[in-house]
């Protein structure tokens, strides 16, 4: 009796991917394709070019399944997180496996998950995120509380904390999730504006203890469709919001875990509100959190002074500024370097987690200098990071 082989399918994982359409914008085949929930890839399209696995800040676009018969894109849509791995015949080398399955399965299984740069996993004793609650067809209103900037006004550099109520509506997030914000009107083609993501700034309990309302960190961009409409928001005004998204680069719930942040610029969002949940949770004593925070100026870099006044027990901080007074330029990456015997007391420790928000310009260079650390105390760093990518102990997201 004949049996179809198994073949190899690219899939998206709904609960880790954040909406960003990046991949989708990449793709050259135009076979990755989205609704108001998720994120799909038309198997009769993909031809496996892996031009979408690099650019995915979340490593959600790399999920592999082998299947009989590729899943539709129906089935796709309606998933709320991706279907285990089948038990196809001849996976586990059963000897009544039919004679024309002449493929070695186990060989395409381990195949079909070697990935590229492995992927994400959220923090062993992260709380469970709630993701899509809202869609973009269904977005949560929440009305705007307060919208202030936080760079200096001679600066060019326009950053704004925008505070955002839900009021009765539902909008459970986690530190380190994102929310997508939906800008009114259309684009040139007529098309409804997409949703643009943004990193929460605030932690679980809101910006303000017990009330229902996140914040965001906004840079206006000259071009930018959300960002323009969000920096000039009025208190009182109504925003739809979908979300939330995200589900590995969370706070683990531990309080003894160490936290090593690295970001720049508007990167910032989440280690604000890491710091603040710590910072409710244990006040001023020891937090076991070291922050990397580059800008180009102090009057660039956003929560510049409530970041002075966080206590070094808590909040180890390391604020990098890379066009101060016409001197040597500085970038996270250097700093880094000029703290290595901390940053590799950091990295030996196995409870510590790695978190690198902030311009994707940023990533080789820090890598290199988690490179040059590592090998101070004889470790080499890739294999070092992609076992603790694999303990949910490092967390990128840049863009």
């Amino acid at each position: 009796m004949n049996a179809a082989a198994p073949v190899k399918q690219h899939l998206i994982d709904p609960e880790i991917c954040i909406r960003c359409h990046t991949c989708e914008n990449t793709c050259p085949i135009n076979a990755i394709e989205h609704d108001d929930t998720n994120v799909v890839v038309d198997a009769s399209k993909c031809d496996f070019c892996m031009e979408c696995i690099p650019v995915c800040p979340t490593g959600s676009i790399d999920e592999w399944r082998m299947v009989l018969e590729p899943y539709s894109l129906e089935e796709q849509y309606g998933w709320e997180e991706l279907p285990a791995q089948e038990d196809l015949p001849g996976a586990d080398g059963s000897p009544d496996a039919p004679d024309a399955l002449d493929v070695d399965v186990a060989a395409l299984l381990a195949e079909a998950h070697s990935g590229a740069g492995g992927r994400a996993r959220p923090p062993l004793t992260a709380s469970k995120p709630t993701i899509n609650m809202h869609t973009v067809g269904d977005p949560a209103i929440a009305v705007v509380q307060g919208n202030y900037r936080l760079t200096d006004v001679a600066s060019d550099s326009d950053v704004r904390h925008i505070i955002l109520d839900f009021g009765s509506r539902p909008f459970p997030v986690l530190e380190g999730q994102s929310v997508g914000i939906v800008p009114p009107g259309a684009g040139a083609d007529g098309k409804p504006h997409r949703p643009r993501l943004y990193s929460v700034s605030s932690p679980r309990d809101g910006e303000r203890p017990n009330y229902n309302n996140v914040s965001l960190t906004v840079k206006r961009e000259g071009d930018g469709i959300a960002s323009n409409y969000l920096c000039d928001l009025e208190k009182g005004e109504e925003v739809r919001v979908a979300g939330p998204f995200g589900s590995t680069f969370l706070l683990p719930d531990d309080p003894e875990a160490r936290l090593l942040m690295i970001c720049t610029g508007t990167g910032s969002a989440p280690m604000r509100a890491f710091t603040m949940r710590r910072q409710r949770a244990r006040g001023a004593v020891a937090g076991g959190m070291t922050m990397f925070f580059g800008a180009r100026s102090p009057e660039e870099l956003p929560y510049f002074g409530p970041l002075k006044k966080v206590p070094d027990a808590l909040l180890q901080k390391h604020l990098v500024f890379s066009r101060v007074g016409g001197g040597a330029k500085e970038y996270v990456q250097d700093r880094m370097l000029a703290e290595a015997d901390a940053v590799a007391e950091l990295l030996r420790d196995e409870g510590t987690h790695v978190y690198i928000c902030g311009r994707k310009v940023m990533e080789d260079g820090v890598e290199r200098a988690f490179s040059r650390i590592a090998e101070e105390f004889d470790e080499k760093w890739l294999p070092l990071r992609d076992r603790m990518r694999g303990e949910g102990r490092y967390h990128v997201e840049t863009y």
